[in-house]
């Protein structure tokens, strides 16, 4: 059946009106497939579309040794053609059904992202079986991915904001996968084989760390046929995930030199994992200090007053085997020493004085009434459903979020803060040319 574009985008467009009501109120399904395949469902037949969101765990963490970057090569070929068809001919199947397919590869996971119509469900889902079950992963595809990702990296050594990312990763986790970019290195990635990329493949797709959420016109029973025909085929399990990533860097300072006129900069410590039972509290508390954009602490402290970045935002980062506080800024070399005095200043005081009454209201005001706005359409609600099963929250967080903000007290958060926001165990990274400054 061949279907137009125009129906695809008008599908998409009803979507953010039509879908589901402006409150993160809706009937989560949990459905488990008679492959043992478990996925969430929310049924929402009256448009006939649907938005499919895969996740395997373990992504580009899972590179064997001496390979880093060969499961980011691999993601970037599975749609490049299956069986005998090449990557124009899958191409053009795909845009015959008005689908889409996304794939990505992160620290943690590979994502797979399917959006297609009702009426087209087999073909577009044959088509995403060959992409992830029997890639064809032909030499001249390997080639022309390979030589994207080649000129990607060396662009990558010449951008500030790569190479501050990339060091402090190298600093922070020594030999794990986390100390290195996922895309690997130029010599990694121009030494892999065919053999590699399809061990890479085996490594990553397996039914034992698939997480699977549906949206849209398409029922339980639909749903379990369609997994299990999707990804019977996997095998089990495969190989091991990586260990715990302790993080290495103590408090301190360290300059990447590099020739440009304004220094950037990466600043972290430990952080609390996403399970932890003071993580909501965590992430209130991020929101008033650097999350909030031109509301936050950091931000009024650095740029209002001073005029010292155009922006400085901080956040948390609750990896797979690490848990981190971070934050980042881009100031003018002259200028970068007082900006990092300024944001040590600023991790101190929260953690010696907390949040003010007046800040914990604000924030609970705009954390709970921004939530419902996610979602809002099939697409973004599968998103956030298969994020949460990967999170380990149940189905009734959708509705107990809120609460659980709303709960927090002002003792509570402030002993969060003083727990975690500790400016002695606070690391700076920067790279450029900033005046007065030396790593120690």
């Amino acid at each position: 059946m061949t279907v137009s574009l125009k129906a695809l985008a008008f599908a998409a467009a009803a979507l953010v009106t039509a879908a589901l009501p402006a409150r993160a109120e809706i009937e989560i399904q949990e459905v488990t497939t008679p492959g043992g395949i478990s996925a969430w469902l929310v049924e929402e037949p009256s448009i006939p579309f649907v938005a499919l969101e895969l996740r395997f765990k373990g992504g580009g963490s899972l590179d064997a040794p001496g390979k880093r970057g060969a499961t980011n090569l691999m993601v970037g070929l599975l749609e490049e053609g299956t069986g005998e068809m090449d990557a124009r001919a899958f191409a053009r199947a795909l845009e015959s059904l008005a689908a889409s397919f996304e794939y990505d590869t992160f620290d943690d996971t590979i994502s797979v992202s399917a959006k297609f119509l009702t009426d087209t469900t087999d073909e577009a889902m044959a088509l995403l079986r060959g992409s992830l079950v029997e890639p064809a992963f032909n030499q001249v595809a390997i080639d022309r991915v390979r030589a994207q990702v080649l000129s990607g990296l060396a662009s990558d050594a010449t951008d500030p904001d790569k190479i501050v990312s990339r060091t402090f990763d190298r600093l922070a986790f020594g030999d794990h996968p986390y100390a290195t970019s996922i895309q690997g290195t130029r010599e990694s990635v121009a030494a892999l084989t065919r053999e590699d990329i399809v061990a890479a493949h085996q490594a990553a797709f397996t039914r034992d760390r698939v997480y699977a959420s549906a949206v849209g016109d398409i029922t339980a029973e639909e749903l379990s046929v369609l997994l299990d025909t999707l990804l019977g085929d996997l095998p089990e399990s495969n190989a091991p995930l990586p260990g715990a990533a302790p993080f290495l860097l103590e408090g301190g300072l360290t300059v990447e030199p590099f020739d440009t006129p304004q220094s950037v900069v990466l600043f972290g410590q430990e952080g609390l994992e996403r399970d932890h039972p003071d993580f909501i509290a965590a992430y209130v508390i991020n929101e008033v200090f650097g999350g909030s954009g031109l509301t936050s602490r950091l931000m009024n402290e650095v740029r209002e007053k001073r005029g010292l970045a155009y922006g400085v935002y901080s956040y948390l980062v609750p990896k797979d085997h690490a848990a981190l506080l971070m934050g980042s800024v881009a100031s003018a070399n002259a200028r970068v020493a007082e900006t990092i005095s300024v944001i040590r200043e600023e991790w101190a005081k929260i953690g010696r004085e907390g949040l003010t009454e007046e800040e914990l209201a604000a924030a609970k005001t705009y954390l709970t009434g921004a939530y419902p706005l996610r979602f809002d359409g099939n697409g973004p609600i599968a998103n956030i459903l298969v994020g949460m099963q990967m999170d380990g929250l149940g189905p009734e967080y959708v509705t107990e979020r809120n609460a659980m903000i709303e709960a927090l007290t002002l003792d509570e958060v402030n002993r969060v803060a003083a727990e975690l926001y500790d400016p002695e165990k606070l690391h700076f990274v920067v790279v450029g040319q900033p005046e007065g400054l030396e790593s120690q």
